[in-house]
């Protein structure tokens, strides 16, 4: 065999990697299942009525049910404040753990950092833009599922840009 030879399987080979990948490569950030779109859709219902309730409770309160600011700030601040904390907390947030999900941080870390988690949730402070929030909290969502769907470890747009946080079978 000569300098430039090589033999499939044997380490080192060029773009290969050692085994157990047998010069594949490696799965990205963990060998648990990555959460589904759909069953990660249902999830982030369950904890938007969650959040709906206590946006409504608070409205209701402080006598700003009729006031569209007041509303927006309450459901978007909300929104970013109960993912954050959970996801930080515990990795999961009620509708994920109802579901069987957890969010794996940046390196396959058990939760994400308050950092990762304010990023991959920053489409959620949406609402507090007046007129146009909510329209651009939906295309927001609609850019998350089509890169979902598209990304072979389920990751979104949003899990990229925090540094490749993870939505796993859990």
């Amino acid at each position: 065999m000569t300098t430039g030879d090589f033999q499939p399987g044997q380490y080192g080979q060029p773009g290969g990697y050692p085994p157990p990948y047998g010069g594949q490569v490696p799965p990205p950030y963990t060998t648990q299942a990555p959460g589904g779109l759909g069953r990660r859709f249902f999830a982030r219902v369950i904890d938007g009525i969650i959040v709906g309730v206590v946006a409504f409770f608070l409205s209701f309160i402080t006598d700003s049910l009729s006031n569209y600011w007041v509303t927006g700030l309450f459901s978007g601040l909300l929104m970013f404040v109960y993912f954050v904390g959970l996801e930080v907390a515990t990795g999961a947030t009620p509708g994920k753990k109802l579901l069987g999900l957890a969010v794996h941080g940046a390196g396959n870390t058990p939760k994400p950092t308050a950092k990762e988690s304010a990023i991959r949730n920053a489409f959620t402070l949406l609402p507090i833009i007046p007129f146009v929030g909510g329209f651009l909290g939906v295309i927001a969502m609609i850019v998350i599922a089509v890169t979902i769907s598209a990304s072979a470890t389920k990751q979104g747009k949003h899990d990229e840009l925090a540094g490749g946080t993870q939505v796993v079978r859990s």
